[in-house]
């Protein structure tokens, strides 16, 4: 349905492993939108919903992944987020850990002109799912100052 997904995005890795951070708003106008509500039994604008609530998703190595819901998340945190991975990707002081409250811990390591990330999600409690830990291939850092410049002028 990624034809009708929009709103703030920001994906972290590659095709294949990856955590991201999204508020999905989907388009009620949407065929693919107009079907799933109809298979579900809802009007379209009510599949689609308000647009307003964060989710974190990974990918690992194509295969295995999962999300969750962040509905306390504000926009003002998600920002702080990129804020503050964007201040360390310079590796003034070596590698670095920068969290997103209790469920993401990203640990980034300078390689050669880009970053490779550990990252550590641990969904919150009532999720039925299980810590994972992603080992996030190297990332061209400048591709990924640029992602979050996005992304930040996205929450705007």
């Amino acid at each position: 349905m990624s034809t009708a997904m929009g709103g703030p995005a920001l994906f972290i890795g590659t095709d294949t492993t990856y955590v991201a951070l999204v508020r999905p708003r989907l388009d009620p106008a949407d065929p693919e939108v107009r079907e799933a509500a109809e298979q579900a039994g809802v009007s379209p604008e009510e599949f689609a919903g308000p647009g307003t609530v964060w989710a974190l998703m990974w990918e690992q190595d194509g295969v295995d992944g999962g999300g969750f819901e962040l509905p306390g998340l504000r926009d003002a945190e998600a920002e702080d987020f990129a804020d503050r991975l964007l201040a360390e990707l310079s590796f003034e002081s070596g590698p670095f850990t920068v969290g997103a409250g209790e469920v993401l811990q990203l640990r980034a390591y300078p390689e050669g002109e880009g970053c490779r990330f550990t990252a550590v999600v641990t969904p919150p409690e009532g999720e039925e799912l299980a810590p994972v830990t992603l080992d996030v291939p190297a990332v061209d850092a400048d591709a990924l100052r640029a992602d979050l410049a996005d992304f930040r002028g996205s929450l705007a």
